[in-house]
C-alpha cells in the first residue's frame, strides 16, 4: 500500500541512492566508456570523454573508485601505466545504463 508524502523522504529511497552514486561530472560518461571498453588507461578515457580536464577526470574516477564502482589498476613500470575498469558492482549498473542507452537511440530526435 502507497503511504501519502508525509514523513516522506526522497533521501530515504534507493532512487536517490543510485543517483547518489552517478550524478556529478563525467560519472555516468565514465561508466559508459567502461562498459564499451575496458580496461581503459586514463589520456585514452580523456581523449574518448573530450573537453574534459586531467583534474575532473581525476576527482570523479576517484569517488567512483571510493564507491567501489570502478577499480583502477597501477602498472609499476617507467613511465607509469594506469589502467581503470568495472568492478563486479560497477558491472551490476550496466544493465540501467544499457537501457537509458536504448531509450537515447530510440527518442533522439532524427532517430526512426
Amino acid at each position: 500500500m502507497v503511504q501519502g508524502i508525509e514523513g516522506a523522504s526522497f533521501e530515504d529511497t534507493g532512487y536517490s541512492y543510485t543517483l547518489s552514486l552517478i550524478r556529478g561530472e563525467h560519472k555516468m560518461s565514465i561508466l559508459y566508456c567502461l562498459m564499451e571498453y575496458e580496461p581503459v588507461r586514463f589520456n585514452e578515457m580523456r581523449r574518448y570523454l573530450g573537453g574534459v580536464s586531467d583534474r575532473t577526470l581525476s576527482r570523479s574516477l576517484k569517488k567512483l573508485e571510493a564507491d567501489s564502482l570502478v577499480s583502477r589498476r597501477e602498472f609499476p613500470q617507467i613511465p607509469p601505466r594506469v589502467e581503470y575498469s568495472l568492478t563486479e558492482r560497477g558491472a551490476s549498473l550496466m544493465d540501467m545504463l544499457d537501457r537509458l542507452c536504448a531509450w537515447g537511440e530510440n527518442n533522439r530526435p532524427g532517430s526512426k
